[in-house]
């Protein structure tokens, strides 16, 4: 028996959004489209009588604007899943990222021109589904065949990988995705301002977005968060977000260690890529590379991480039960080349360990040394 189809809302003030949308996404078999809702009121009467396993909510709307509207959701029906779908303006951006402070799961980006929505809607669409089948997946079980293999028995995911030597920790290297806005303030705000080694974040995000992102992170944590830009000397203590539609690398010139950016093709269907960023670093820093994998949709940082666990660097996944979606981390983890699966609230202490030798160790050190 074929499982039942994921049903959606989709909520939006315009007509032939509404109208190019529900078409294309009633193409998917495993997904059936409700009669769409014109703004947010009409939008929570529906979801009171009838709720669907999914909702896509513009942002701006009249008589209550997609916040508000998400505001309510959250009160009345905290674990519906609930897309945003934003214009990459700053305005949208930001609207967006407010959204997901609010508890949006995710965001799609609407096509940039109205001029052109009918010639966009197609790939906007499936990005669209995957999201949706992605978030459904964990509560209605496999509704579709996933991206993800069969997971093994649980016991695997607790054993890290053999003790091995290992350098102590000079840069650290993040990827994340679906849930990562939120999993980055949590992080980055249990980091201590004297860190003493710079951290590079591939966030899968849009231009506009990301510049947006890394202004908020630096209005919470303790360190200084920017977008990335080429040439951006590499330093302890401050935070670089890889900018959107662009990768991020680590490069040596000369004894300078830098940021690069380029365009290279998509990785994953991604650009920034985690595997492109992890790959850099292990180039440059070899085993003084410490590897986080946070919550997110697809495999994007898993032939990152082989090339990290390949130069003897250490790498930490995120858990499934604090990930919204435990795509990313749990390939790594799966793979056996995680050094440990940890809680979002463990992940500070984790990579501090690893980038700070114990007190011991340098007191034995210096006798040594004084020898």
């Amino acid at each position: 028996m074929a499982p039942p189809k994921i049903t959606i809302l989709l909520v939006d003030d315009s007509l032939v959004v509404r109208h190019l949308v529900a078409a294309e996404l009633a193409k998917d078999p495993a997904l059936e489209v409700l009669a769409p809702a014109a703004n947010g009121r009409a939008a929570l009467a529906r979801i009171a009588t009838a709720p669907p396993d999914a909702v896509i909510l513009d942002v701006e709307m009249p008589e209550l604007d997609g916040l508000e509207t998400l505001r309510a959701i959250r009160k009345a029906h905290g674990a519906l899943p609930v897309i945003m779908f934003s214009t990459l303006t700053d305005h949208g951006a930001a609207a967006t990222l407010d959204a997901l402070a609010l508890g949006a799961n995710d965001y799609v980006a609407k096509p940039g021109s109205a001029n052109n929505t009918a010639g966009q809607i197609g790939p906007v669409c499936r990005e669209l589904a995957d999201k949706i089948k992605e978030l459904c997946t964990s509560s209605r079980g496999p509704v579709v065949a996933p991206k993800l293999p069969p997971r093994p028995p649980p016991p695997r995911l607790a054993q890290p990988r053999p003790a091995v030597s290992r350098r102590v920790g000079e840069i650290v290297v993040i990827a994340a995705s679906t849930g990562g806005p939120n999993a980055l303030v949590e992080l980055l705000c249990g980091l201590p301002p004297d860190v003493p080694v710079p951290f590079l974040i591939a966030q899968h995000m849009p231009p506009v977005f990301t510049r947006l992102l890394a202004d908020r992170l630096a209005e919470k944590a303790q360190l200084p968060v920017v977008e990335g830009q080429a040439g951006d000397l590499i330093q302890p203590g401050k935070v670089w977000i890889a900018p959107g539609d662009y990768h991020m690398v680590v490069q040596r010139r000369g004894t300078r260690l830098e940021i690069g950016v380029n365009q290279a093709a998509r990785e994953n269907s991604c650009r920034p890529s985690a595997d492109v960023l992890f790959r850099s670093a292990a180039a440059v820093y070899g085993p003084g590379v410490v590897g986080v994998v946070m919550t997110g949709m697809g495999q994007d940082g898993l032939k990152g991480c082989e090339a990290i666990s390949a130069n003897r660097g250490q790498i930490l996944a995120q858990d499934e039960a604090s990930s919204v979606v435990w795509g990313m981390p749990g390939f790594v983890a799966r793979a056996g080349l995680a050094d440990a699966v940890v809680p979002l609230a463990d992940l500070a202490d984790q990579i501090m360990s690893r980038v700070r030798r114990p007190a011991a160790e340098s007191v034995r050190e210096v006798t040594r040394g004084s020898l």
